[in-house]
């Protein structure tokens, strides 16, 4: 029953975020600030629905530290898609025409932030946390990560391998950074700057969600398999493979702090005040 209030209970907090968010479209102060107040109301409900549901502190996303670890992983997901648009750029997948939006990246930034701790708390704080409990960690961050990547299906330019591909790098490679961390903060903020780099920075279209106006105007060219094609570079092997190397890299900390669940123990829960610098 609680994994039934948990979850309805963030996600009519987030239905009404992006409904607010859906009505103020094309007025970048307002997405900004819209935004970033879902992303805030977002944690609010979060932290009041698991003391009503589960009688303790939601430690997973305390508010001691909570800037450092978000700056952290917010630094990780902006330097993972550099990386990406990196290597595309390198082969002459991607190129920059001229200086963009300043006003199309801040309303971006709210955008990306609503996006990020909204589906972070549901895919992350509520489904992986409880059914973890349940099945261990290895079940829980594969049933997860393909609840997660079957969802952008629903996006406009979506196609199965766009699909897969978020299931792989973002899906999977967020669950195991709670797992390693064993708080929110820090996957917030991996999904915010990935996303806000994306959108915000680099000006690619995001999860098959169509072209971003952001600091940079550019565009990609060349095979699918090089710049992602109409589902962005989210679709590209390069992302897929820098999501596979941290997905690998968060479950050897998760391995090596202990955090990881095995099956067998189905009532045991895993250390939530664990960072990733520990």
């Amino acid at each position: 029953m609680r994994f039934v209030k948990q979850f309805l209970a963030v996600t009519v907090a987030a239905l009404v975020g992006w409904q607010s968010v859906s009505a103020v479209e094309g007025s970048f102060f307002l997405t900004l600030v819209i935004g970033a107040a879902t992303a805030v109301l977002g944690v609010v409900v979060y932290r009041w629905v698991v003391r009503r549901t589960e009688r303790r502190e939601p430690t997973e996303l305390g508010l001691d530290g909570w800037g450092r670890k978000l700056g952290r992983g917010t630094l990780i997901g902006f330097a993972m898609f550099a990386a990406v648009i990196a290597n595309i750029a390198f082969l002459g997948g991607y190129h920059v025409e001229a200086w963009g939006s300043p006003t199309g990246a801040l309303g971006l930034l709210g955008f990306m932030a609503a996006a990020a701790v909204t589906e972070e708390l549901i895919f992350r704080g509520v489904l992986f946390r409880i059914i973890e409990e349940r099945t261990g960690t290895w079940l829980a961050l594969a049933l997860t990560g393909v609840v997660f990547g079957a969802i952008h299906l629903m996006n406009p330019h979506a196609t199965v391998w766009g699909a897969t591909a978020i299931a792989i790098e973002a899906g999977f490679m967020l669950a195991a950074c709670y797992a390693a961390t064993r708080n929110l903060w820090v996957p917030i903020g991996l999904h915010f700057g990935w996303n806000f780099a994306a959108g915000g920075i680099f000006s690619v279209v995001v999860s098959g969600n169509g072209e971003s106006k952001g600091l940079i105007e550019a565009s990609t060219t060349g095979p699918v398999a090089l710049s992602g094609g109409d589902f962005g570079p989210e679709g590209s092997l390069y992302a897929v493979l820098a999501g596979v190397v941290l997905t690998a890299v968060f479950l050897w900390l998760a391995k090596r702090r202990g955090h990881i669940i095995p099956r067998r123990h189905r009532t045991a829960q895993a250390p939530a005040t664990a960072t990733v610098t520990q």
